[in-house]
């Protein structure tokens, strides 16, 4: 989608989500629910691109990493009172949660259209959806920002699929007490968010990035070694507040690799995101059943992020030069 108006492109994408999500309040078999579900999946991967991408267009540079991290405060809120709220109206209805959420979606579509400007504000330079990718898949730059940004989200989401497993199987907690643990632990990120621009400016994005994920290993080290559920709580909570602190920094360096394709680079670094889940459903499985407790997990988080790491040194990221 580079080169249009991003504006109408979110317009668009929010339409078909909308009507796709209000189908699901009436489907009447689940192969009706999948297709619907896919659909809104899909419609949804066009909004969030622009989202990303738009920020470095219609924010000046020095403010770029702030507004960032108020876009993932954004999605942490989501993600902290979004399943809450959904299992409340799914015990009045399981129809109510499809339909307010395309109600929502459709006061943010009127939102998008009356309030927000014209975003495609860049020259304009119309690409073939095949060339465009060439282009990003060319830069080597963005190559190894998206391959480290892939094992790096490997990690992260082996240790936070199974964090619930973890608490229920060796600390007892009921599902209710894991929801309310997984609040806390999701506010930790939240903070994290709105704190990393802060950290940014008093130190510099390169050493914060740097830092960051030095710290992460560490973490992760040590969780193998708590033997409370309080001990593993509050350092669960801390790991995602670095994991606040540096997802804003994860974008902004990857926007910076490109100009007239930030909405491609968006997508895939959804995709590389979403790719480093599905591994990690699959291996964090394994590694759960094989060693004992968390053990497997945590190791593995440390060493995916120790990898990450390499890969951001050797791309040369950690020189001022390196982030546009």
């Amino acid at each position: 989608m580079d080169g249009h108006d991003r504006k109408k492109v979110m317009i668009w994408g929010l339409v078909a989500f909308t009507v796709a999500t209000f189908l699901c309040a009436y489907a009447v078999n689940f192969q009706l629910m999948l297709l619907f579900r896919f659909l809104a999946g899909v419609s949804a991967s066009f909004v969030t691109p622009q989202i990303w991408s738009s920020i470095p267009v219609v924010i000046q540079k020095k403010d770029i990493v702030k507004v960032m991290g108020y876009a993932t405060a954004g999605l942490s809120v989501s993600q902290l009172v979004g399943i809450p709220i959904g299992s409340y109206l799914a015990v009045f209805s399981w129809h109510a949660p499809f339909l307010i959420i395309s109600f929502a979606s459709l006061v943010l579509l009127l939102l998008i259209f009356f309030v927000l400007p014209t975003l495609e504000i860049e020259k304009r330079e119309h690409f073939s959806f095949i060339k465009t990718y060439k282009n990003v898949l060319m830069n080597h730059k963005s190559v190894s920002y998206l391959i480290a940004y892939f094992v790096f989200q490997t990690g992260s989401f082996t240790s936070m699929t199974f964090i619930s497993t973890w608490f229920t199987s060796s600390f007892g907690l009921t599902l209710s007490e894991v929801g309310t643990a997984m609040i806390a632990i999701g506010a930790g990120n939240l903070i994290g968010s709105l704190l990393g621009s802060h950290l940014v400016n008093r130190i510099g994005l390169e050493k914060a990035f740097f830092f960051e994920l030095i710290i992460l290993i560490i973490l992760y080290l040590t969780m193998p070694f708590t033997r409370t559920f309080w001990q593993a709580e509050i350092l669960l909570t801390v790991v995602f507040l670095f994991n606040g602190l540096i997802f804003p920094l994860f974008m902004a360096t990857l926007q910076s690799t490109t100009e007239n394709a930030r909405s491609t680079i968006s997508s895939l670094s959804n995709a590389a995101m979403y790719f480093g889940e599905t591994v990690a459903g699959i291996l964090g499985g394994v590694l759960f059943h094989v060693f004992y407790g968390f053990f497997g997990i945590a190791l593995f988080a440390a060493i995916m992020v120790l990898f990450s790491l390499i890969l951001y040194i050797k791309s040369g990221i950690f020189t001022k030069k390196s982030v546009g």
